[in-house]
This record gives structure tokens, C-alpha cells and sequence, in this order.
């Protein structure tokens, strides 16, 4: 066992003294706009700081999940402890995109300070402000940089001035950087160790240690990033866990360099990981107090707050054996991604599955995709539902977040749903086009600024239905990509809603119901409609296809029955007979129609539910 004043050296030599002076330690997440350059800051610190050989190095060095590599973006907060200049670091790079917001503020906990970084050629985004409000609001110091410098259409007189104006950061305190080239960054090194705050705690207090992340290993079961607050967290040492009341071993203590490095113990401030052996994921949430259970420490810690799931679907695995395996791998998914919510749900045409709740329609299409490929399954997703606070007539209110489970139309005196406050930063040659796209999403403005002479910022309050499918993506097309968003949940509004159910041979087919405005009613079900008609295969009766509103048809198409030609066999001749032999197939059609049921496969579900393809 190593003493507690021994370096720990990581493969490339790079000693950490146990336990750390205080005063050399800085922690710190760097936080942005998506694409801004965060993990390319973060790849060239890490080869700055020797942590990885030059022979080792990748983009995106830290992002570990193929999927972050293929789309470009991070998912997962990941954390990495490195040495500069006598001091060390624990850096944390965060998610930039809106939907992983809650990445970045679990992370925020963890830190004493961030580095603000903002790209040169597009100045602030509407993410910067936001990731900028949540830093202050922990009360964090910030260091600002001005990023890909080494772009030809890099303005960072312009945008330095910008940030000045709209942060109150002093313009020549804002750093230049080119996290591509490495230029300036050392400089950024120098500043974070130089303005960021040492942390603070007692190493002589009772543990206090503040889990902020996690992650199942199918070997070593429950990994959990810890930052200590006070006291010592040592190998070997009995713990508690505060909030599930559970104990277990510390077979495990480490800090990541970026390969995970054990050491001997973790003292104030430092962050590293945990493992201790934990198979439940019960036990070892986000925002879970660790203390040693012999002395153990008296309150725990602040923890997270849960963060509300915006937008539902169901998930339904294709072959109705692999329930339990989804029911598991949600459960695991879960210990990584504290902001997914799931309940069991059934459906008629679908079979068993869950409903589950989502910050978002990229979190929700990322969580789908990563429960595929992580744990090897086959999913089908409903339609995106947000969730409505139903008024029952006997004064009763309830939330519905499953259109199968909205009260019949007598029963319900009004509905009301959540909306969104969005802002808007944009060149100010696409302000009315995009004007237009919040009114056509039935948003109100609340109002127009001018962040600079070509920039401007709309605020509007958009229903959040209007705005979970694919607001972000027609943004961006009508704005050539310049214009960026942020939202969070104002509160609920009444509205005229209505259920429209899809009825497949008169019987609701659950899969495709969806709560809508009035307004929009029509032209859902006529789209609908439209779409099943040509993915449902042909029976060997009509089926027909109807959006209905409560008892009342609003849309109507049809599948034509296969047609076999019976009359093939007759040549010429009486047309008696081959009356006969149409009538009799016409009785036959009648016959299978009354008790024939819709064979619907399920890729028409996938291929149905993807209505603006």
C-alpha cells in the first residue's frame, strides 16, 4: 500500500503527491456553444500537459462513446485530472447542445470556476448565455477565451467588445485562442491557475464526498466520479452511502489521467472515481453523499435536483422477449443519465414497453439509440408527447403524458399545456423569416433586442409541442445555420386541445393517438392518413383508415383489398356464371371483414411515426 505522501505515477511519469496542497489544486468545466471548440480545447490541454503521448492522441479524446465521435458532439460530461506548472488540474468538458444542459450544471457543482469559451467568427450563441447565467448562479469564476482565432473570418476585436457588453467580462481580460493550433492555450493555462480559486475543505472533518456521475461496467459493476468535499476518501475503507443507507467496500480509488490511475486516497477538493463493488445502481445515484461509515459525517450534501422531462414516448422492444432485457438496460442507462424517466405502459398494437421521459428530442433520439447499440436491442419509439395538466369536471387535475390516458371528452372541463420561454440570437437579415416560423408555431413574442448593430436577440413563449419536433431543425435551414436557441419551461397555459385517434378498420389503432390544438387537428389526420394508406400492406379486404376527434371523423383513407381475378378461369361464355362467382367473392370480403383483424408489421410503426420524412 502506498503511503499518503507518495507520488502516484501515471504511465508518462507525471507524479500526484496524496494527500494535494489545496492551495495547488483547480477544478474547472469548460462550457460553450455547441461546436464552439470545447473538446478540441480539451484535447490540446491534455497533449500541452503531457497527460497523453503525441503517439496516442485523437480528436476528441476524451468523448468515449462511438456516437459522440460519429455526430461531432459531446454527450457525456467527462472529467480528467492533469498536472501544470506545480499545480493540478481537474478539468471537466461538458456538452454544449441545450437538450444535455443538466450535464453541465451537475458538472458546475463539482467546480470552483469555468472557462467561458466563445467562438471568434460567431461570437455569443444563445447557449453561451445560458451556460454562462448557470455558472453565475453557482457562483463561479470565469475565464473567457475567444476561440479558432486562426480562421480568416475571426473578428475577436469585435466579439471580445460583444462579450464586454453583454457579460460585463472586461474585454482585455478575455483570452485568444486557437484550441486547433495550440496557440494561446498555454497562456489559458497560466490564467485558470492564476484566477480560479483554490477549493476549500477540511481534511480533518468526516468524509464528505459528492458523487456527480456514474456509469455500470459490466465487470467491475458501479463507477462512480466522486468529488471530495472534506475529510478522506481511502482504498479499503467501509463506506456509507447517505441517501440509499447502503454500505460497501472501496475496493477501488482513482483519478483519471486520463487513464484511469488508482491511488491511495482522495483528500478535499480532489476528484477522481469510486468503485466499491455496488451492483444495484440504486445505490450509487447522482448527487448520493459517500462518507466513512466509522465516523461518519453528520448531514450530506446538497444533492441534484431532478430535472423535469420534457418530452415522452414510448418505447416498445421489437420482440416482445426482450422486455426484461429493456426494463435492465434502462435501469443501467439510468445510473449515466439521471434525466431519463420511465414507467411500464402497455399498448394494444405494440405490447409491452415503457414510457419514458426525455430533456429533449435529441436526448430522446441519443437514449434510443444508445440503449441499441450498448445493450443490443430493437426498438420502436411512439410519436413525442409532452405532458398536459388535465382540469376533470369534478374540479380534479392530473397530468397526462400518454394520449391513451386522457380522460374521455365529457369528463374534462380544460387542458392546459407547457410552454416554453425560447430565445433567439440571430443576424438580423433572418429576423423575419423567423418571426414568421414562431407564429406559424402558434408563439407569442414577449420581445426584440439588439445585442449588437448585426445581431439580434427574440424572446418568445412557443407551446413546448410546437417546439419538440422539428423547430431546431427548420431554424436552422431558414437561417443558414447562424441562428441559435435556448429554452426553459415557463409554466402551463390553457389551450384548445383535442385528441385525435387513428382507427385502422374502426379500431383505435393506440400507437398513432396524439393530443393536437384544434387548428391543427385536421391536417394531422389527413397527413396521417395519408402516410399509413401507403405503408400498411394490402389485405384481402378494404381497411379503412380514419382520424377521428372523440365519435367524429375528420380524415379518411383506404387500402385496397387484394384483388384475385376469379373470373381468369372463365372463358367467354355466361355471364351468369361469372356473376355468380363475383358475388359469391364479394360475400367472402364481407365475411373476413367482419372478423378480420389489420396486420400492421412494425416497421410501419418506425417509418409512420417519422411524419414530416
Amino acid at each position: 500500500m502506498l503511503s499518503p505522501h507518495t507520488p502516484v505515477p501515471n504511465r508518462l511519469g507525471v507524479g500526484f503527491p496524496l494527500p494535494m496542497d489545496l492551495a495547488k489544486i483547480r477544478n474547472f468545466s469548460i462550457i460553450a456553444h455547441i461546436d464552439h471548440g470545447k473538446s478540441t480545447l480539451s484535447d490540446r490541454i491534455l497533449e500541452l500537459t503531457g497527460a497523453v503521448d503525441a503517439r496516442e492522441m485523437r480528436a476528441q479524446y476524451l468523448d468515449s462513446m462511438d456516437l459522440e465521435r460519429e455526430r461531432g458532439i459531446t454527450i457525456k460530461a467527462q472529467n480528467v485530472r492533469v498536472p501544470w506548472k506545480g499545480h493540478t488540474f481537474h478539468l471537466i468538458d461538458t456538452p454544449g447542445h441545450v437538450d444535455f444542459g443538466y450535464e453541465v450544471s451537475r458538472s458546475l457543482a463539482a467546480c470552483e470556476g469555468v472557462v467561458l469559451v466563445v467562438d471568434a467568427a460567431q461570437g455569443i450563441e444563445a447557449q453561451t448565455l445560458a451556460n454562462c447565467y448557470l455558472a453565475l448562479e453557482h457562483n463561479l469564476e470565469i475565464v473567457a477565451a475567444l476561440n479558432k482565432i486562426d480562421l480568416p473570418a475571426a473578428d475577436p476585436d469585435r466579439y471580445a467588445a460583444e462579450i464586454e457588453n453583454i457579460l460585463g467580462i472586461p474585454a482585455n481580460e478575455i483570452l485568444r485562442i486557437s484550441a486547433k493550433t495550440g496557440e494561446g492555450v498555454p497562456e489559458l493555462l497560466d490564467a485558470i491557475a492564476e484566477r480560479i480559486p483554490a477549493p476549500v475543505g477540511d481534511i480533518d472533518a468526516p468524509l464528505q464526498a459528492l458523487i456527480f456521475d456514474s456509469q455500470f461496467d459490466q465487470y467491475r459493476g458501479v463507477v462512480s466520479s466522486v468529488r471530495v468535499m472534506n475529510g478522506r476518501l481511502t482504498t479499503g475503507s467501509r463506506l456509507l452511502f447517505m441517501q440509499a443507507r447502503a454500505t460497501h467496500d472501496a475496493i477501488e480509488i482513482g483519478a483519471r489521467a486520463p487513464v484511469p490511475t488508482p491511488v491511495a486516497e482522495l483528500g478535499p477538493g480532489e476528484v477522481g472515481y469510486l468503485i466499491a463493488g455496488i451492483k444495484d445502481v440504486a445505490e450509487a445515484r447522482s448527487g448520493e453523499t459517500v462518507t466513512v461509515l466509522a465516523s461518519p459525517a453528520s448531514e450530506p450534501l446538497d444533492g441534484y435536483r431532478d430535472p423535469k422531462a420534457m418530452v415522452f414516448c414510448g418505447l416498445y422492444p421489437i420482440d416482445g422477449d426482450d422486455f426484461e432485457t429493456l426494463r435492465e438496460s434502462i435501469e443501467k442507462l439510468k445510473l449515466n443519465d439521471a434525466s431519463i424517466t420511465y414507467e411500464p405502459e402497455s399498448s394494444g398494437a405494440l405490447g409491452f414497453g415503457f414510457r419514458c421521459g426525455f430533456l429533449g428530442l435529441l436526448h430522446m433520439e441519443i437514449v434510443k439509440e444508445r440503449l441499441e447499440r450498448e445493450f443490443n436491442l430493437a426498438l420502436i419509439a411512439t410519436a413525442p408527447s409532452v405532458a398536459y395538466r388535465v382540469t376533470r369536471t369534478d374540479g380534479i387535475v392530473v397530468d397526462v403524458a400518454n394520449p391513451a390516458d386522457l380522460p374521455p371528452l365529457q369528463n374534462i372541463r380544460f387542458i392546459e399545456e407547457p410552454f416554453f420561454k425560447v430565445s433567439i440570437i440571430t443576424p438580423k437579415e433572418y429576423t423575419g423569416t423567423l418571426m414568421e416560423l414562431c407564429q406559424s408555431r402558434r408563439g407569442d413574442m414577449v420581445k426584440l433586442e439588439y445585442l449588437s448593430p448585426e445581431r439580434v436577440e427574440l424572446h418568445y413563449l412557443i407551446p413546448l409541442a410546437e417546439v419538440v419536433v422539428d423547430f431546431f431543425d427548420q431554424m436552422k435551414s431558414r437561417t443558414q445555420g447562424y441562428a441559435s436557441l435556448d429554452y426553459e419551461l415557463d409554466n402551463y397555459r390553457q389551450s384548445d386541445l383535442v385528441l385525435v385517434d387513428l382507427l385502422l378498420n374502426s379500431i383505435p389503432a393506440d400507437a398513432f393517438s396524439t393530443i393536437v390544438h384544434r387548428d391543427k387537428a385536421f391536417d394531422y389526420g389527413r397527413r396521417m392518413c395519408a402516410k399509413l394508406r401507403e405503408l400498411i400492406p394490402r389485405q384481402m379486404f378494404d381497411v379503412p383508415i380514419q382520424a377521428a376527434i372523440g365519435g367524429k371523423v375528420i380524415a379518411r383513407e383506404t387500402v385496397k383489398a387484394k384483388r384475385k381475378d376469379v373470373l381468369a378461369k372463365c372463358y367467354g361464355g355466361d355471364i351468369t356464371r361469372k356473376r355468380k362467382l363475383l358475388e359469391k367473392q364479394k360475400e367472402g370480403k364481407k365475411k373476413m371483414k367482419a372478423i378480420g383483424r389489420v396486420e400492421v408489421p412494425g416497421d410501419v410503426f418506425i417509418s409512420a411515426l417519422k411524419l414530416d420524412d
